[in-house]
């Protein structure tokens, strides 16, 4: 009786002692500390006397610790992954932006030096011809577009533009402007998108100084179609041009069915 008497008297005693070292610590102790400290305290002193309270004590704070830390360690492995798949999405969106913006300049590079043939020829045949009309007849160049958008690059811009301002020096000349879409979607979508990309390129001839009624603008839609994987559809998402003489028979477009 004795025994168990002076073990709760020196363990409320060590708690005593305990309170006052923790009052006067100026460092914060993690949440698990003082339960472990507290905890590991009372079940030493009742097993092995006041000895036993100090060693239960140090193991409950050194176990609280443990079961703080492990807590905070897999809150930061499941941030980390959390992260490291946030990564590898961006990381493959980026690619395929760049695939896309290489796949855009290089159909750019082709297209700028197919309408720049087609301006050299148009000055040539000035120089040759009066006028050049008869030569010219039935010259055609494309303007090629991205899916869905009827917007032209600065590139291809200025090349419809020099053309324009070699075809205003050959007044016998008039400009047949078609627009035509690739399958995709609807028909009345198709429609729309054709139609606003013919008139973006007739607004460049027309900021060019060309003639309204030099012009000639119509569109098709996807209803000429006939592209069948999306090497085809490039193709078609396109503005033919096409050179007329003045009172000449229409020339028919590549690709137009019966």
């Amino acid at each position: 009786m004795n025994t168990v008497f002076s073990r709760a008297v020196g363990t409320m005693g060590l708690l005593g002692m305990s309170a006052v070292a923790l009052a006067g610590e100026p460092k914060p102790a993690t949440p698990h500390e003082p339960i472990g400290f507290v905890t590991g305290g009372v079940i030493g002193a009742f097993a092995a006397g006041p000895v036993g309270a100090v060693v239960g004590a140090g193991l409950g704070t050194w176990l609280g610790n443990r079961v703080h830390r492990a807590g905070d360690a897999t809150k930061a492995e499941a941030t980390v992954a959390a992260l490291q798949t946030d990564k590898t999405e961006l990381l493959g969106e980026k690619s395929t932006l760049q695939t896309e913006k290489n796949a855009l300049a290089e159909t750019n590079r082709s297209l700028t030096a197919r309408l720049d043939d087609l301006t050299h020829k148009v000055q040539a045949a000035q120089t040759a011809r009066e006028d050049g009309s008869e030569v010219l007849d039935g010259l055609q160049g494309d303007v090629l577009f991205r899916t869905g958008s009827a917007e032209i690059t600065p590139e291809i811009a200025h090349q419809v533009q020099m053309l324009a301002q070699a075809v205003a020096k050959s007044p016998a000349l008039k400009v047949r402007v078609d627009g035509y879409a690739d399958p995709r979607g609807t028909v009345d979508t198709n429609m729309k998108l054709s139609e606003a990309r013919a008139n973006a390129v007739r607004d460049l001839f027309l900021a060019a100084g060309i003639s309204e009624n030099l012009l000639e603008v119509n569109a098709y839609g996807k209803s000429q179609s006939v592209a069948a994987d999306s090497d085809g559809y490039a193709l078609e998402r396109r503005v033919r041009l096409t050179l007329q003489a003045k009172g000449g028979a229409a020339v028919a477009q590549v690709g137009e069915r019966e």
